[in-house]
């Protein structure tokens, strides 16, 4: 019954009924009486699945295919780290990671530039997937040669940097397709299934990731395998996993391979004529449009805090399950510990969205933000006193487990509550004109700033790493003196370990920056949407909260329908509603009527558990724009013109 909210969808309501408080003989006696208010009940249009089961199938396929490659590839540093690879490589090959970060640069280029014969989406995607799926199986006969020679030889940089290249160009393809479907899906499903969009994405990448990350890495396990699937079913014992990279790589460029084919061939994509409240720009006003943004004072403002809010985590996300291998934990036992965490990913934006939905989402953000830092210290603690849970066949109990999966859990909802909080801030933010580009910015910006942290934090690792020789006080800092140690007999042993002074520094800037940015983030909610748009037309004394949005009325106010549903949609209510409650508007609307100067009360609305439809109470003399919102319902507005109800989006 519920119909997902999507700023690219109109809704479009019928009257179920239309009556009044007291008896009326007809419906024109109601709306002649203009102090009357009206009852109106709204029935919305029911999202119908089922009509869209084998979009909403190709949808998740696809979003599945995206993220597998990406799966494989974040499992390239827990490999090589086995290898004893240095902090610096892995920085190395963290750039690998950096093109989702940077997809935006690109974006407008591949919605502007297509062969209109095969469409929009389908000129870039059958050839993106094709490209993913050859170099996968091109890959696939080599991978392992690369992978030997990085473990023989970890000081020489040239093939971290060759195996960097590869994993970056699948990436690459990887956000190039991401751009694609976001694109397609919008016009493959039908306007009441909109919503089933980001459902698809969602559960796609997760699976993806999943398939790509966790089981990889536990097949290719000769450890798991032979403790969980040869030994149970009296198979011979192998010094190998189920699979190895190469042929994980190579089933999966087939894969690639022959579903671009079959989608090539049997999908056809429709024309996107759906309604849209953005204008379709070209490839240079696009561009021009994100200038535009980047230089509003608000934009600057939000981008500096998204692209340093993350130095203060930077070391515990991305050193953290390097470090335990290090400390002897079982790469494919890292991987499984993501099988418990994955519901609690999924279920966890859904409780948290019910604190997210008022009007200053970033509070959440604020409140989370030291906690995210001392689960910070938590993680180093508990990664420190690691080698004493370990027994003598180098396995850990399963305590040692337990503890760990509870650590990550409450790491994790620390870090979906910033998440689910700082994404809702973008949603009320951003200019409904350009609302897809502008919400790409931003997550841009977000990714931007855990790309360059993970990064700076590995490479800086190298210069805080102090080694000595056993065989005295002689240091192993540089790669000479390594050598003379073992020339020797000696061993080189890891003094200080960088980990703890990173997590440590981190920290500390946290702390700093928290101090630093905690009245701006504050402030940045009271802003008024004026000071983030750069199209949508606003009146100077606007704001966020509609307490205060004056709005004129049409039939005596010369500028056109459209600019008052511009300016009323941009101040959709921010307020949270419960099914069932009979709720007077935190954010009312007020208007003034030109023809008799009375200012007019408020809207109410309803809605009914046993029926779910939507009650709206409105007075009939207000001959301007409502615009009405609540969670069950799709954004509605009610158009009263010259005595009329029309009901819908002219």
């Amino acid at each position: 019954m519920l119909i997902k909210d999507n700023y690219l969808l109109k809704t479009k309501l019928t009257i179920d009924t239309v009556s009044r408080s007291s008896s009326f003989e007809s419906e024109n006696e109601i709306i002649n009486n203009d102090l009357s208010p009206l009852i109106m009940t709204f029935i919305p249009k029911r999202s119908d699945w089922k009509k869209d089961k084998y979009n909403i199938s190709l949808l998740f396929f696809l979003y599945l295919l995206q993220c597998v490659p990406l799966g494989i590839a974040g499992s390239i540093p827990l490999i090589i780290q086995t290898y004893g690879t240095s902090w610096s490589q892995q920085a190395t090959f963290s750039f690998a990671f950096w093109p989702f970060s940077l997809k935006l640069l690109w974006a407008p280029i591949v919605d502007a530039l297509y062969i209109k014969r095969y469409g929009r989406r389908k000129t870039w995607l059958i050839s993106i997937q094709y490209i993913i799926g050859l170099l996968m199986i091109m890959v696939s006969y080599h991978i392992n040669d690369i992978l030997v020679a990085t473990q023989t030889s970890t000081n020489n940089q040239s093939h971290i940097y060759f195996l960097t290249l590869i994993f970056f160009s699948l990436s690459f393809l990887a956000a190039t397709q991401d751009i694609c479907v976001d694109g397609w899906a919008l016009s493959m499903l039908s306007k009441e299934n909109v919503g089933w969009a980001s459902t698809c994405t969602s559960v796609g990448q997760t699976a993806g990731y999943f398939l790509g990350n966790v089981i990889f890495l536990a097949f290719e396990s000769k450890d798991f395998t032979n403790r969980y699937i040869r030994r149970p079913l009296n198979m011979e014992i192998q010094s190998t996993g189920l699979i190895t990279l190469s042929s994980f790589l190579l089933f999966w460029g087939i894969i690639f391979v022959i579903s671009t084919t079959l989608i090539a061939l049997l999908k056809h994509e429709i024309d996107e004529n759906y309604d849209s409240d953005e204008p379709h720009f070209g490839l240079i006003e696009t561009y021009k449009v994100l200038l535009k943004v980047f230089c509003l004072p608000s934009i600057q403002s939000i981008a500096m805090i998204l692209l340093t809010a993350k130095i203060g985590f930077a070391a515990t996300d991305t050193m953290t399950a390097l470090e335990l291998i290090k400390r002897g934990v079982a790469k494919d036992s890292l991987a499984l510990l993501a099988i418990p965490l994955t519901p609690l990913q999924i279920i966890l934006p859904f409780l948290i969205s019910r604190y997210t939905t008022g009007t200053k989402p970033l509070n959440i953000f604020i409140k989370s933000y030291p906690f995210r830092l001392i689960l910070g210290i938590i993680m180093a603690i508990f990664v420190y006193y690691t080698p004493t849970f370990q027994n003598y066949d180098k396995t850990f109990p399963w305590y040692y487990y337990t503890s760990a999966i509870l650590i990550y859990s409450i790491h994790q909802i620390f870090l979906c509550n910033m998440y689910v909080s700082q994404m809702a801030f973008f949603a009320q933010v951003s200019d409904p004109k350009i609302g897809g580009t502008y919400m790409t910015l931003l997550n841009t910006l977000s990714n931007l700033g855990s790309s360059w942290t993970s990064t700076i934090v590995l490479y800086t690792a190298d210069y805080l790493t102090w080694k000595t020789c056993s065989l005295g006080e002689t240091q192993c800092q540089a790669e000479i003196e390594e050598k003379n140690c073992h020339k020797l007999g000696g061993v080189c042993r890891l003094s200080i370990d960088p980990y703890y002074i990173e997590v440590s520094i981190c920290s500390i800037v946290g702390i700093v920056w928290l101090l630093w940015k905690y009245q701006t983030i504050v402030h940045l909610q009271y802003l008024s949407m004026s000071s983030w748009q750069v199209l949508s037309n606003r009146s100077k004394n606007d704001s966020r909260d509609l307490g205060s949005s004056q709005f004129q009325d049409p039939l005596f106010n010369e500028q056109p329908l459209d600019f008052h549903y511009n300016r009323c949609r941009s101040t959709i209510m921010k307020s949270k509603y419960e099914r069932g409650d009979r709720i007077r508007s935190a954010d009312e609307i007020k208007f003034n009527k030109f023809q008799n100067k009375k200012s007019v009360s408020s809207h109410q609305h309803k809605i009914d558990k046993k029926t779910n439809k939507a009650e709206i109470y409105i007075p009939t003399n207000i001959l301007s724009l409502a615009c009405l919102q609540s969670i069950p319902f799709s954004k509605a507005c009610l158009n009263i013109k010259r005595k009329k109800i029309i009901v819908g989006q002219e």
